[in-house]
């Protein structure tokens, strides 16, 4: 064996290792398409088999070209060797709540003494119960799968993408939740209240500087903090869950709560972390101040449902006109029927004064109407029918335009414009 020969067989042990490289970066999730391309590994691999053609087209003029196809043989041998230990599998395995996601199972059980498990009585509580479930389902269900692939392969696709969430989400939320409990956000809008006890605190979420200013100035420092965001926020309804977690808004709300969020998609929600006990949400009352007002509820409702089934979301009532009569107390008026009844029983002339928003408003009149727990009014929100909160939001927040035009022409005579 002369050197050339040896000169080829260590070209088919680098031929062999750039394969391998080809193999890891393909068994990698990666960022963007661009990034699936262009990474180290791809860029070695092509180095590497660029260098081994040339010296291999230049060792096969030095050498009896009945020896290159034993020599080219040697390549996959050198990858069969270099698997093992190197090329492993990647992906883990799909974890319960990828496989459960989507699914539903209903079970008749009857049992002559059912116990179940904490307040709500959601779940039976019985060992010999659910170890006849498990006994029953261990082996039937395999077995109905056997029998119905197709089902079986869109339990697997719903799987599938139940974990590209997750993992997306995971990813993610390094950035997001792992700073101290009552540190100030990323950034740095929050203006955080003193007290460390969440029982007693509340954070304010209210639209724009202008207004995050003068209720910054008008609140009780020790236990309420504000937090601004800047116009509406992004529709979580149409949204991918990669630009849900990319947004600026999104992202500070999840990091200010201090809970964690996305319920639904095995993640690490934990209602006992919540900052706050009361999330408020002021914004103008005006037809914008709405829109904002339901996409906040939107995402509340989608990723943190807890924080509404518990009690702990609500929205500010911030008052539409102040009547200044020439004589006797002024008085906040909420609404135009309020206002029309004040009308009705001061027959006297007063000054109305309009609040376009909440910016209008100096801290004083920000603390009297809608700040101060002793004369302020909040709205608490609540679901009442579960499935058709879903119905409705899908509907009225989701891409399907035709379903929402037919609702918006059936109950426009009901809408209070605001003219």
């Amino acid at each position: 064996m002369n050197k050339y020969m040896i000169l080829m067989l260590i070209c088919t042990m680098f031929s062999a290792v750039s394969q391998i490289l080809l193999k890891q970066s393909a068994n990698e999730e990666h960022a963007s398409a661009l990034r699936e391309y262009l990474n180290w590994r791809v860029i070695t691999a092509y180095v590497i088999f660029g260098s081994v053609l040339l010296l291999n087209t230049y060792a096969y003029t030095q050498v009896d070209l009945k020896y290159g196809p034993v020599l080219d043989t040697f390549t996959y041998v050198f990858v069969l060797l270099l698997s093992f230990g190197i090329l492993k599998e990647k992906d883990k395995n799909f974890t319960g709540a990828d496989v459960r996601n989507g699914m539903t199972a209903v079970l008749s059980i009857k049992h002559k003494d059912p116990r179940f498990e904490g307040q709500t009585k959601t779940k039976l509580d019985n060992p010999d119960a659910g170890k006849a479930v498990s006994e029953v389902l261990g082996e039937e269900l395999p077995l109905y799968y056997d029998r119905n692939l197709e089902e079986l392969k869109k339990v697997i696709a719903c799987a599938e993408k139940s974990a590209k969430i997750r993992k997306a989400e995971e990813r993610a939320r390094t950035n997001l939740i792992s700073k101290s409990k009552f540190s100030i956000d990323t950034n740095g809008k929050l203006a955080n209240c003193e007290s460390r006890n969440p029982e007693e605190c509340e954070v304010f979420i209210v639209e724009g500087d202008s207004a995050g200013g003068s209720a910054k100035t008008a609140r009780n420092r020790r236990t309420q903090a504000i937090l601004p965001i800047r116009g509406k926020i992004l529709n979580v309804e149409k949204a991918s869950m990669d630009k849900v977690l990319a947004n600026a808004e999104i992202k500070t709300m999840i990091h200010t709560f201090g809970c964690g969020f996305s319920e639904g998609y095995g993640n690490d929600f934990d209602i006992s972390k919540l900052k706050y006990n009361k999330i408020v949400i002021m914004t103008d009352a005006d037809v914008d101040g709405a829109h904002i007002a339901t996409l906040l509820l939107t995402f509340f409702y989608r990723f943190m449902p807890d924080l509404i089934h518990q009690g702990h979301v609500y929205l500010a009532t911030p008052p539409l006109y102040k009547a200044i009569p020439k004589r006797g107390k002024e008085e906040y008026l909420y609404d135009d029927r309020a206002l029309e009844n004040y009308r009705k029983n001061h027959k006297s002339n007063f000054t109305l004064q309009r609040f376009k928003g909440l910016g209008e408003m100096d801290a004083e009149q920000l603390w009297e109407t809608t700040l101060n727990p002793e004369t302020r009014i909040l709205k608490q929100v609540e679901i009442e029918d579960g499935r058709l909160a879903s119905e409705v939001t899908s509907m009225l927040m989701g891409s399907e335009v035709p379903p929402r035009r037919a609702f918006i022409h059936a109950h426009a005579q009901d809408a209070d414009l605001d003219l």
